[in-house]
């Protein structure tokens, strides 16, 4: 049965007329289609509502809960290695005190990341990125948040043509990093994060920029219509951050807006179920 899964899932998922994107598996081998959802619900720091944000149990979680999208945040510490957390400190969701930046890899690695959301998760790590994107699976989007520093468009994009993730992961940055990622690899997919003081700024700076993704967020309305028009017109993706209010989850995707980001994937993952999106069933990397 394990055999047949992955084509069983290319063939449930082009029947239902869901899915748009289709790519090769890592690694080069051709006898395995990875087809990435058209739309979907994007965990947040991924199950962040159930578990400590930011860690390879919140992954695994949203994961195996069938999330279509992963978004989670990457910093650069002191001695230059990429670790995955959302604050600039470590105050708040870990058992430390400092700013990321100022901190050494190995420095970070020994504080709890765990604890402070429950006993249950005592001994959680934080995350570099190179243990994050090895533990994805390769049929879902990766959101991957990069936070303002030289350098870091860089290293990331590295780290992801390294690992053969470039079909699904994409850098949520300015253009500032865009640029500096795609002097490693032409076609990284970039989501525009230079929002403007309009919806509407924001979309045309995304397509002049050439961006893959955009990321609304605040007020829904329906002129989302028109901008979700616009913004297909040139091929780009549709984030939007973020609800987990099923009223709102499905106006979203009524109106065309693709991924929706969530903060508790473990509970709205039903909400798109019912509304005929199935959830990801992962495929891992061949090695």
């Amino acid at each position: 049965m394990h055999l047949f899964q992955p084509l069983m899932y290319l063939f449930t998922m082009q029947f239902l007329g869901l899915p748009q994107h289709l790519q090769l598996s890592p690694g080069g081998d051709k006898s395995m289609e990875i087809l990435l959802p058209a739309r979907g619900l994007c965990a947040h720091r991924g199950a962040m509502e159930s578990h400590p944000e930011n860690t390879l149990v919140a992954f695994q979680a949203a994961i195996d809960k069938g999330a279509h999208m992963i978004e989670f945040d990457v910093h650069l510490t002191s001695d230059r290695k990429l670790i995955v957390i959302h604050d600039n400190t470590v105050d708040r969701t870990t058992n430390g005190r400092g700013q990321v930046s100022a901190m050494t890899l190995e420095e970070l690695k020994q504080l709890d990341a765990g604890l402070w959301k429950g006993p249950e998760f005592i001994g959680q790590k934080l995350p570099t990125f190179e243990e994050a994107l090895a533990m994805m699976p390769v049929n879902i989007w990766l959101n991957v948040h990069l936070k303002s520093a030289q350098g870091i468009g860089d290293l990331v994009t590295r780290e992801i043509v390294r690992q053969n993730r470039q079909h699904q992961a994409f850098l949520a940055c300015s253009q500032a990093i865009a640029l500096e990622a795609k002097a490693v690899y032409p076609d990284i997919l970039i989501c525009n994060m230079d929002r403007q003081s309009s919806d509407l700024d924001y979309v045309h700076l995304t397509i002049t920029n050439n961006a893959d993704f955009i990321q609304l967020k605040g007020e829904i309305s329906t002129d989302y219509r028109k901008l979700v028009s616009l913004l297909q017109q040139h091929a780009i993706r549709i984030n939007y951050f973020g609800t987990d209010d099923a009223t709102q989850i499905a106006t979203l995707f009524e109106y065309g807006v693709e991924f929706p980001l969530v903060n508790n994937i473990v509970e709205t993952i039903q909400i798109s179920t019912d509304l005929g999106i199935l959830p990801v069933e992962p495929i891992y990397p061949l090695h």
